[in-house]
């Protein structure tokens, strides 16, 4: 049976180019300090990217890593990170009401390259070819990962949304809480794309990857001269409850989950639509019983390409109209684009503003692009404002996935 049950975060556990854990992630989006370096991918070659530097053996043994998958070890790391974070008692847990729903933009790709270039060295003899390739190459494998490592036996999935799957492993352990399937819901996404070099040469052959002769600008949404995405690694899992089991044990709250929407373009496979972006805001804004003017913070999907930030922008226009008390702000610009993983973690950089006020900003935007122009958009210098009582977090993938999640302090 569908209740309508308050679900809140209780916990974060987190991997990003510039912080392993929450404290670290904040300050660094405060501090204006970019995650992005130089990074070189077998046969493309050298390029920028957002790299994860996490102390994968904290919970795997190195034979589990080796046996496993990139994308795993990131979701074992950040599911264990967010239950210590979460103060639950994991040995009293039961385990079989316990759920793991991760998104993922794809997966596979990095062990197929793998195995390709190490079976030619074999002159192609598929005796070589690997005996884990199949458990490493399922889609539900970084899930399973998790499962296998904490010795969950409810329900594990990924969920395929493209670059708002993040957002939509959110919504599914929400809903899952809600049915009565689950009791706890390990929910959020992760990536392991700078492993494949397919994902820069594809973005390169579509003049969308960025350069910059100082990798840490490259990443600059709304600037004049941006131009491309930065592939990024990471990975954010949030702890789900109903409010209910979260007060009976005096857990810490980070914020309530309060409304949330998903949509299709269905008009092309990589330009956004945005009347359709505008829609899928207007409906989670509705489910939340808000209207839009009581949005505090909305965290933009911006990427840096030039249609992409300029659709946004006419979708935000359209949806704030002359409402002075929203503010906007973007985290690609420190971090790259972490795919699967964005929409979670650009949630988590602005979760701390619930309890101090403070907006982290935009960085490299050196020169405004006039068609991004926007009322109260943070650039350089976080802003300090009155209250934060609600943020929106949009997250639009490629073939017309459309996702956005509102985050609303925690009230009695």
């Amino acid at each position: 049976m569908y209740t309508s049950e308050r679900i809140v975060i209780t916990g974060v556990g987190l991997t990003s180019p510039n912080g392993n854990n929450l404290s670290e992630f904040r300050q660094a989006l405060l501090n204006g300090r970019s995650g992005i370096s130089p990074y070189e991918v077998r046969y493309f070659g050298k390029t920028v990217a957002g790299i994860c530097n996490f102390p994968a053996t904290k919970y795997q043994s190195r034979k589990d890593i080796r046996r496993g998958t990139r994308a795993g070890s990131i979701a074992v790391y950040c599911a264990n990170e967010a239950i210590v974070d979460s103060g639950i008692n994991w040995e009293q847990v039961d385990r079989s009401q316990v759920g793991v729903f991760i998104g993922i933009t794809e997966h596979g790709n990095v062990e197929t390259e793998n195995e390709i270039y190490n079976i030619k060295q074999f002159d192609y003899d598929c005796k070589t070819w690997s005996h884990f390739h199949n458990p490493r190459t399922v889609a539900n494998n970084p899930a399973g990962e998790v499962t296998l490592n904490l010795g969950v036996t409810g329900a594990h999935y990924c969920i395929g949304a493209a670059c708002a799957a993040g957002n939509a492993g959110i919504i599914q352990g929400v809903q899952m809480l809600r049915l009565g399937e689950v009791d706890l819901a390990l929910a959020g996404g992760v990536s392991e794309s700078i492993h494949t070099f397919g994902i820069f040469a594809a973005f390169a052959a579509e003049n969308a990857l960025a350069s910059h002769e100082q990798p840490e600008k490259a990443s600059r949404p709304f600037d004049k001269k941006r131009n491309g995405i930065v592939v990024s690694e990471g990975g954010c899992i949030y702890i789900l409850e109903r409010l209910t089991d979260a007060k009976k044990r005096n857990a810490k709250i980070y914020a309530e989950i309060v409304g949330y929407a998903m949509n299709s373009d269905a008009t092309d496979f990589v330009l956004p639509n945005p009347e359709r972006q505008l829609e899928c805001m207007q409906k989670a804004i509705k489910k939340a019983k808000l209207e839009p003017e009581q949005i505090n913070i909305i965290s933009t999907h911006a990427t840096a390409t030039t249609l992409g930030d300029q659709q946004e922008i006419n979708a935000l226009r359209s949806l704030l109209k002359n409402t002075k008390n929203t503010y906007i702000n973007n985290t690609k610009s420190f971090i790259g684009h972490a795919m699967g993983s964005a929409g979670v973690l650009e949630l988590a950089g602005n979760l701390p503003s619930f309890e101090d006020g403070v907006i982290h900003p935009t960085i490299n935007c050196d020169e405004l692009d006039p068609a991004c122009e926007i009322q109260n958009l943070i650039i350089d210098k976080p802003r300090k404002i009155k209250n934060v009582e609600y943020i929106l977090n949009n997250s639009f993938g490629m073939v017309g996935t459309n996702c956005v999640v509102i985050a609303a302090k925690y009230k009695q």
